[in-house]
């Protein structure tokens, strides 16, 4: 009996041993296999960092209008600066800024204590000339009659004629200066010159007035408001694009909201050497008073897009050593640097000229460092965009 239970007091022994041997086997394997699996996650982790996702766009290929926003310059249609023609004290002003006055309206008045004695004094020397010019008149005329009865020589006669016309002549010039101290007397009403608005007054009774037409010196500013001219400098890019007649959409700050018409009414037809821009001139109706002379605006011009050249943001662009480039992905999800040229830039789009398919790949916003074969993870959104969308045609939300 004592055999006999030693003999199952060893199996048990063994069966127990077999199996911690089992278990610790199993706790080793399992072990292991976890090692494995979180080395697998963090490799692919490290690939996932390593490796950048992209998002992919089409060039727009389609021939849509663009705008071109530039800023303008605003000025009065007429603009007159009345400057002094007589010197003087100023007697009175009859108008401020702001007034609307009429073509012909008495502005202001000035006091000339010098032009009028000079006025006198020419009108005085004018009839005590007429007083001479009357004796010789009738003393030739006498002459003449007592050389019909050979009592005076013809030599006598001519020089009493001749006399006659000196002293015709000194009246006639003294006349003319009277006249010209007259007309320098109406200057003394300053008046309007056409209709408009009074944007400037630089002066005030008793105020000094001399004779000029240096810059500060105007007594007053007249502008007509009915109508503006508005001045944009173009860049030469886009001279071809916008002729006399083209239309543009005008904006200014202090009227929010708010968009006027306005027209292309001459071109300078000269580049500016130092800018690179023509200056235009266009027109726009002001009868509400709305826009103000001086002023700054915004012009929005409609240009056309050239029709099979393609588009793409400006945040495809990568501007390097290299110059201007895109990077596009191929099929096996590798970089290609491609160096394209761009004709216009539109703002919200660059047309590109040359470089450019339309069944290219283009990464939307290329990360720094990207090099040519480095490979790229396309997001999925925008693989699935960019296989359902036809090429040529623009993605939904592309201008």
């Amino acid at each position: 009996m004592s055999t006999e239970s030693a003999r199952v007091s060893h199996r048990k022994l063994t069966m127990s041993a077999l199996a911690l041997g089992l278990i610790a086997a199993l706790i080793v394997v399992s072990g292991l296999a976890t090692r494995s699996s979180r080395a697998a996650q963090l490799r692919e982790r490290v690939q996932s960092q390593t490796v950048p996702t992209v998002a992919l766009i089409k060039p727009d290929a389609a021939g849509a209008a663009s705008t071109l926003d530039l800023p303008g310059r605003i000025e009065a249609f007429a603009r007159a600066p009345l400057y002094a023609r007589v010197s003087g004290y100023l007697k009175s002003w009859k108008v401020d800024i702001g007034a609307k006055v009429r073509a012909g309206q008495l502005l202001a008045e000035i006091e000339t204590p010098d032009l009028d004695q000079q006025l006198l004094q020419a009108e005085a020397e004018l009839a005590s000339a007429r007083s001479n010019a009357a004796l010789a008149t009738s003393t030739s005329k006498r002459w003449q009659s007592m050389l019909a009865n050979d009592s005076v020589s013809r030599q006598e006669a001519e020089e009493k004629s001749g006399d006659l016309s000196t002293k015709q002549s000194a009246v006639n010039a003294l006349q003319a200066n009277v006249e010209r101290f007259q007309a320098l007397k109406r200057f003394a009403r300053i008046l309007a010159p056409f209709d408009g608005v009074v944007t400037a007054r630089a002066t005030d009774v008793g105020a000094l007035i001399n004779v000029g037409a240096g810059p500060g010196s105007e007594l007053f500013v007249v502008s007509d408001t009915k109508k503006l001219r508005v001045y944009v400098n173009l860049p030469q890019n886009y001279v071809a694009a916008v002729r006399q007649g083209s239309k543009a959409r005008l904006s200014v700050p202090e009227n929010p909201g708010k968009v006027y018409a306005a027209t292309v009414q001459s071109l300078a037809q000269s580049i500016n050497s130092g800018s690179g821009s023509m200056l235009i001139q266009l027109t726009v109706d002001n009868d509400r008073a709305d826009l103000l002379p001086g002023g700054f605006a915004n012009l929005s011009f409609e240009l056309p897009r050239a029709r099979g050249r393609l588009s793409i943001p400006p945040s495809a662009l990568i501007n390097g050593k290299g110059g201007l480039r895109v990077a596009l992905v191929g099929a096996d999800g590798k970089v290609t640097l491609k160096s394209v040229s761009v004709a216009r830039d539109l703002g919200a789009v660059i047309e590109i000229a040359t470089g450019l398919s339309a069944s290219d790949q283009v990464i939307e916003s290329p990360p720094d460092g990207l090099a040519d074969g480095d490979l790229v993870r396309v997001a999925p959104a925008s693989a699935k965009a960019a296989a359902a969308q036809p090429s040529g045609k623009p993605e939904s939300g592309k201008q």
